[in-house]
């Protein structure tokens, strides 16, 4: 089992994190532990494992609001489809999954290569989601793109992009179409290798009377009020 190797007894190993002692009650949630267990297939993804229980407790209280997901930088759609498969998201035709990303890599683009990045990857991503006719996969420089396709109301943000910048400017297109008790997650806040997004971004949500809380995933969230 994949999670043989991270989980004992309540202690949990990965990520680059190490906690003991703990309820862990994500591991109880038996569909979303079939859902991680039939996408996530690399060692990264595998890891990744408690970041992405983060993600499906924003999903899930985003399905009781107003408005739409959003994924900036979805890359292969792992954490996406496990999110879909564990809610049943095509049971909920009344609201749309967003996602974002180039999918290419080259001199001009300011992200790092990643192994699967290539001229098909958005269309293996596209495919991945076939049964789902509410996720809309869209290819394209964040935040450029979102002038073109974005919803009017988001229930729900993952921002992973990598990038401060970009980053920073996907907040300044959505974050005020986001509803009132949203969630808002930051991937990549509280790692020491992007604290540039951080730094860019702690003043800009000051400005904006919130403050990020940084997880111990490495994750930051703020609440939409």
């Amino acid at each position: 089992m994949i999670l043989e190797s991270l989980v004992t007894e309540g202690v949990y190993a990965g990520d680059n994190f190490f906690v003991m002692g703990r309820n862990l009650s994500f591991l109880e949630d038996t569909a979303f532990i079939q859902a991680f267990s039939r996408n996530a297939k690399t060692e990264v993804e595998r890891a990744v494992l408690w970041r992405t229980a983060v993600i499906l407790w924003g999903v899930r209280n985003a399905l009781h609001l107003e408005g739409d997901l959003v994924e900036c930088a979805c890359y292969k759609g792992t954490t996406a489809k496990i999110i879909c498969d564990t809610v049943n998201f095509d049971q909920y035709p009344q609201k749309k999954y967003y996602l974002y990303d180039l999918f290419e890599h080259n001199d001009t683009t300011p992200h790092s290569e990643l192994t699967e990045h290539g001229e098909d990857l958005a269309d293996k991503v596209r495919e991945k989601f076939k049964h789902y006719d509410n996720v809309i996969v869209t290819q394209g420089r964040v935040p450029d793109v979102l002038a073109d396709v974005a919803p009017d109301k988001i229930a729900f943000m993952h921002l992973d992009l990598n990038h401060a910048q970009a980053e920073l400017g996907a907040l300044e297109c959505l974050f005020e179409r986001m509803t009132p008790g949203a969630i808002l997650i930051l991937d990549d806040y509280g790692w020491l290798d992007y604290r540039e997004q951080k730094l860019i971004e702690d003043p800009w949500f000051q400005q904006h009377g919130y403050h990020v809380l940084e997880l111990p995933t490495g994750q930051g969230m703020v609440i939409k009020h």
